[in-house]
């Protein structure tokens, strides 16, 4: 369902979601973007990650040399930014400023570390860019803990005109990046798993002056819409946060779209009967009012922890002769959603289809979920004991370990795509569950690329699971490090508390004398384990998919079975996808149109963030990645530096 509402008058309720703080000042339209730079950490508003540059291509790429690299004194997964070739990029609790053709310092801001100051963390995904206008020099603005920080692009110095020396408090804290559009600062908020606690708000403020500009309700309360999807269960909810880490904005109609993920907590939410939303919905905005467009809720009455990891990607597609605005969203579930990004509708078609219900004491099971009917899903969704892997898919060390973790948890229960698990009586015989994607995807953070030119998005998308049963709660233990409250029941399973089990198992088949696998682990199931998918935006269809990683515990033949983190790729006008990700160190780029690996480089960590491409001052393109908190760039040999 898709709703408009309207602007209200100031002796009515605000409009859906929308605490009203401040005017915005006019301003001109956003400046064209170069195409040599990388303003975001998905390089444009739209959140494409697409690159234009064309130097670096399929003809040439097997010659990409490493160029220079920056030690950052510190592991993150940031993405750097780069504007008129000066790179920027947080690096352990520093703001760096590079030379993005050689790598050399340019300026470097250094945070007090101060464990009494809420302000110690920058974040480590990456900075935000204002550009400026005719009355303020260009800022380059970062989040930390809960302080909005702007420093002067070009000295790396506090602006001092901005809040208290440069600072502003914005309550919640949050862990990604400030979403600059005109003067505005779009936020998320970073809450814990906690059932009551901070509200998940997304919010705005000003650049110029600091002030609060908007917050969007999550969770609407008394009178609001949607309320009754909540029962009484909305009263001091938390979570139902944007911990994505930027907001796509269609800067030809102002709108933004925020990434809602689930509420807390995870695994149970019997006292909050009802789809809750606006939690695993994508809900747009105006930008500079906060006022509500319209929702897609992706999963009704989350008990998966398939949270909104990214909005994903605007681009326009063509269907049936007709060109139409989408967002192309994928999450944790692996399904992947077009919609209309003016009006909220599917494009391409999405079904309610009955789902599996539980035996949780009184749990609430939403009958139906949302599924594209055109594009399956792009990461394993079901198992049965006939998927398990056999000696000659792995080893036969693994697959015996495979079968003793299975007979261990008394088999494991699966029905098909939102299986949910199942209720265990203490002290009665294990009766365990399997999800699949598990809680980190399917897609996590990474998010997809898209390539405005053709209409093809590309995703690591991963095969993960989760293992176990929820339980009645027992006092004083704690069952997840990111709750410091539970609800009545949560989630556990044979192996302990908490919801971090998957069906995996070492390699060799051992354990040491603290239970703890020896040597590398894989999962219990066929791969391949992950792939680097193309989907045809324009049709819905998968073009390819190829196996993404090596897991190099296995046999040399059996290897290539998609091995990854959480992030994702990055496609450029050379025809090239380039993508880290990868747990055997390794940096690739494949050919956009077939699939095909045509360069791969050895890296001393995993480079589990996503690369970029970008112009020197020179002309001369490169592509950076965050391999493990090292910056590398890459470039082709000569023509000039």
């Amino acid at each position: 369902m898709a709703i408009a509402v309207g602007a209200c008058a100031s002796t009515q309720t605000a409009p859906l979601g929308v605490l009203p703080e401040a005017s915005v000042p006019a301003l001109a339209a956003a400046a064209v973007l170069p195409e040599g730079d990388w303003r975001t950490i998905n390089r444009d508003l739209a959140a494409t990650r697409y690159s234009p540059l064309n130097e670096i291509n399929r003809a040439n790429v097997a010659g990409l040399q490493q160029v220079w690299a920056y030690p950052m004194r510190g592991y993150n997964t940031a993405v750097p930014l780069v504007i008129d070739g000066v790179m920027y990029f947080p690096a352990g609790n520093r703001v760096i400023a590079l030379d993005a053709a050689s790598g050399q310092e340019i300026w470097t801001f250094e945070q007090p570390r101060d464990a009494d100051n809420p302000r110690n963390t920058i974040s480590g995904r990456g900075v935000g860019y204002w550009p400026g206008d005719a009355q303020h020099a260009p800022r380059i603005v970062v989040m930390i803990g809960s302080g909005l920080l702007q420093l002067d692009a070009a000295t790396g110095q506090p602006v001092q005109a901005f809040g208290e020396g440069g600072y502003i408090d914005v309550g919640v804290p949050y862990g990604g990046t400030p979403t600059i559009y005109d003067n505005v600062a779009i936020i998320g908020a970073a809450t814990m798993e906690n059932p009551i606690g901070p509200p998940g708000n997304p919010r705005a403020f000003d650049l110029l002056t600091g002030a609060k500009l908007w917050e969007f309700q999550t969770v609407p309360q008394e009178g609001q819409p949607y309320n009754e999807t909540w029962g009484n269960g909305w009263k001091g909810r938390s979570g139902a946060n944007m911990w994505a880490f930027m907001a796509p904005v269609d800067t030809q109609r102002g709108i933004a779209y925020l990434p809602i993920s689930s509420a807390a907590p995870n695994y149970w939410r019997g006292d909050a009967p009802g789809s809750n939303l606006f939690s695993n919905s994508l809900v747009a905005v105006d930008a500079k009012t906060g006022k509500y467009l319209w929702h897609f809720q992706t999963v009704h009455h989350d008990l998966w922890d398939a949270d909104m990891p990214s909005a994903g990607s605007l681009i326009n597609v063509t269907i049936d002769g007709e060109t139409k605005p989408i967002i192309a969203h994928v999450g944790k579930t692996s399904y992947f959603f077009e919609l209309n990004r003016v009006t909220g509708e599917p494009v391409l078609p999405v079904e309610e289809r009955p789902v599996p219900r539980g035996d949780v004491p009184g749990e609430y099971y939403h009958p139906t979920q949302p599924f594209p009917v055109k594009t399956p899903p792009l990461s394993r969704v079901s198992m049965t004991k006939a998927d398990m892997v056999t000696a000659q898919d792995t080893t036969a060390e693994h697959a015996a370990a495979c079968q003793a973790m299975w007979d261990k948890a008394g088999g494991f229960y699966n029905v098909g795509p939102f299986t949910p698990f199942l209720f265990q009586e203490r002290g009665a015989p294990p009766r365990s569950t399997i999800q699949l994607p598990g809680g980190i995807g399917g897609v996590n953070w990474g998010g997809p690329a898209a390539d405005p030119t053709t209409g093809m998005v590309y995703v690591n998308a991963h095969d993960t699971s989760l293992v176990g049963w929820v339980e009645k709660v027992e006092p004083g233990v704690q069952y997840s490090f990111d709750a410091t409250e539970t609800a009545e029941y949560d989630r556990a399973s044979v192996d302990g508390k908490g919801p971090f089990f998957s069906f995996s198992a070492p390699i060799s088949g051992k354990y040491d004398e603290k239970a703890r696998p020896v040597g590398p682990t894989a999962p219990c199931y066929k791969g391949p384990w992950a792939r680097l998918t193309a989907v045809d935006a324009n049709t819905g269809e998968i073009k390819w998919a190829v196996p993404l990683g090596l897991v190099e515990g296995l046999p040399e033949d059996r290897q290539l079975q998609g091995d990854t983190g959480s992030a994702g790729p990055t496609v450029t006008a050379g025809g090239l996808v380039f993508v880290g990700a990868t747990n055997d160190k390794r940096f690739r780029a494949f050919d956009a149109t077939t699939g095909k690996q045509l360069w791969e480089a050895r890296l001393d960590n995993s480079a589990n963030a996503n690369p970029m491409s970008y112009r020197a001052r020179s002309g001369k393109q490169y592509v950076a990645i965050n391999a493990g908190g090292t910056m590398i760039a890459y470039a082709l040999p000569g023509q000039g530096s």
